[in-house]
């Protein structure tokens, strides 16, 4: 990889950030389109697993999360699939209205923190967009001999995506449009708790939020979900000043209650990686040196946070007034 399409992830880690430009672009449903891009000298991009998500960072500077949906043996071309979102922020209208092939986009990733593990059998229940991760865990589960089965809920069978890229799976593939009176029957799909069975959920946080109430009586480690939306919650607690020591470049900050620790650290002058800001995306995990840490992001596990290595730091603080940082 060149130094010029490398960054740093989180961890250090190096990941591409560069142009790359969209070789095709498809309507997949109503409201969705896929791209799919690579770069422009034909040069593989990194590899990935399903999953993993990529950075969008578009002209006017919003910078959006898209799960990689396409296969992960093609090292040269990454496949994306875009919702328009009509009470966004204008990111994915302006993919739709401006997006071509041939067009250049900055591209950064990929990072996953949504993988699939290895089970005998699998749930995959999905909402809308949210089929985009689950399509290569199908591919996977497929290819590995695995038992699974897909639960796909919608408004409509005309809006639901990737469909016909889902039907040669037969009737391991269930789809649930509203307007045919098939919902999603969770007490049915998840009344059954099974040892060696993994449950993978992307979706509205309506859907997601269901499914963890349904999955409760579940052997602990079953559910793996990834949330578009931070949960309702997640802004709710009170703000304190909080001091954070940035270890590794010799700097103690003074946190106040109305800015996150992302926003104090950028302030005095580190560089440090982020896109999302509400603790779904990742990109600004950080390791934690000492202190313990009030965790409000929408992506670690419980076991991972009762690890205390680890944080978001555009949305977690301190529980003690004092966090050390390996920044």
């Amino acid at each position: 990889m060149p130094a010029s399409d490398a960054a740093a992830g989180p961890g250090g880690r190096l990941e591409f950030d560069g142009t790359v430009v969209v070789q095709f672009r498809r309507t997949e449903s109503d409201g969705v389109v896929s791209l799919q891009f690579g770069r422009a000298s034909g040069e593989p991009l990194p590899g990935w697993a399903p999953g993993a998500h990529v950075d969008l960072l578009l002209p006017s500077g919003l910078v959006r999360q898209y799960s990689l949906c396409g296969s992960v043996s093609d090292r040269g071309a990454w496949r994306i699939g875009v919702l328009r979102e009509p009470t966004g922020q204008g990111g994915s209208a302006w993919i739709h209205d401006h997006v071509q092939e041939g067009a250049e986009l900055r591209v950064r990733g990929p990072r996953n923190n949504f993988p699939l593990l290895a089970a005998p059998r699998y749930l995959f229940i999905a909402g809308g967009i949210g089929i985009t991760p689950l399509l290569p865990m199908v591919t996977e589960a497929e290819a590995a001999g695995a038992d699974w089965t897909l639960h796909y809920g919608g408004r409509r069978r005309a809006s639901m995506a990737f469909l016909d890229e889902l039907a040669h799976h037969g009737d391991r593939v269930r789809a649930h449009p509203k307007d045919e009176f098939e919902i999603l029957d969770l007490a049915e799909i998840l009344g059954e708790p099974s040892q060696s069975t993994l449950v993978y959920c992307c979706g509205p946080s309506r859907l997601i939020d269901a499914v963890e109430s349904r999955c409760a009586s579940w052997p602990p480690g079953s559910l793996h979900v990834e949330r578009f939306t931070a949960r309702a919650s997640a802004a709710d607690r009170e703000n304190r000043p909080i001091v954070v020591e940035c270890r590794r470049s010799g700097i103690t900050l003074t946190v106040p209650p109305e800015l996150s620790i992302l926003e104090a650290v950028e302030n005095a002058g580190l560089q440090v990686l982020s896109s999302c800001v509400e603790g779904i995306c990742g990109s600004c995990e950080t390791t934690v040196l000492e202190g313990l840490v009030d965790h409000r992001d929408s992506l670690l596990t419980d076991d991972e946070r009762d690890a205390n290595d680890t944080m978001m730091i555009c949305v977690s603080r301190a529980k003690n007034g004092r966090l050390a940082l390996d920044l």
